[in-house]
């Protein structure tokens, strides 16, 4: 599969149309739906304050932006990583309206909406009418949250990149054929599953059992016995 970059973004509210800011972003790299281990992270400076209710969700205040570069500053390093890879991010419009906003603030083109890949709404095909928040996802796919005291755009970008795996097949993967991988057997296809089959208990009947088994088949049951038609009779 190609390379996908996993995104997400912390703001100063809702709508940038309105003078909301992005002040974090944060990017995971993955191939063939898995992290390569590169990364992107960067605090922006929003060039306003932080309203208290954002505070509350996400824990950046205004001190820990001051010093951050403003968008247009960092936003060439941030092209550069996402290159032309398709970007994947949960409720996908709202991080896409606050990107495309700053890009277009410093006469930058936008990333077309057709780049985008929304997990939110592949988690409402698949499961539809329940919460599909990503906290949601996460714990309905035994995902840890242990990190996550607040919203971060880092640990939520590698929160959302392990739910994607899971959206899109998860470890059912290992099953994948594709003559690039070459054919499993049957057996390393049971062993990808399930695991390697455990070795099976020695018989525990003895020979006198065995023997009387075979005598009481041949007296009550002869050409009746399952056994027989089989040709097991002395098995």
């Amino acid at each position: 599969m190609a390379r996908e970059i996993v995104l997400d973004t912390e703001t100063t509210g809702f709508d940038p149309k309105t003078g909301d800011r992005l002040i974090e972003v944060g990017c995971i790299e993955i191939d063939d739906l898995l992290p390569t281990g590169r990364t992107f992270h960067a605090f922006v400076n929003p060039e306003r304050s932080i309203p208290a209710d954002a505070i509350r969700v996400h824990g950046i205040t205004d001190d820990k932006v001051a010093g951050a570069p403003k968008f247009g500053e960092m936003c060439e390093q941030l092209l550069e990583f996402i290159a032309d890879a398709p970007v994947i991010a949960h409720n996908a419009a709202f991080d896409r309206n606050f990107i495309n906003w700053e890009l277009a603030n410093c006469g930058r083109v936008e990333l077309h909406e057709s780049r985008w890949i929304d997990t939110l709404q592949l988690a409402q095909g698949r499961f539809p009418g329940m919460a599909n928040s990503l906290d949601a996802l996460c714990k309905r796919f035994k995902i840890s949250l242990v990190e996550r005291t607040l919203h971060g755009a880092l640990i939520d970008a590698r929160l959302l990149a392990s739910v994607y795996l899971e959206l899109k097949g998860g470890k059912e993967r290992v099953l994948d054929l594709s003559a690039a991988r070459g054919p499993l057997t049957a057996a390393a296809a049971e062993a990808a599953t399930h695991g390697a089959r455990p070795r099976p208990l020695s018989p525990r009947v003895t020979e006198t059992e065995a023997e009387a088994h075979l005598a009481f088949l041949n007296a009550k049951l002869k050409d009746r016995s399952l056994w027989a038609a089989y040709g097991l009779a002395g098995v």
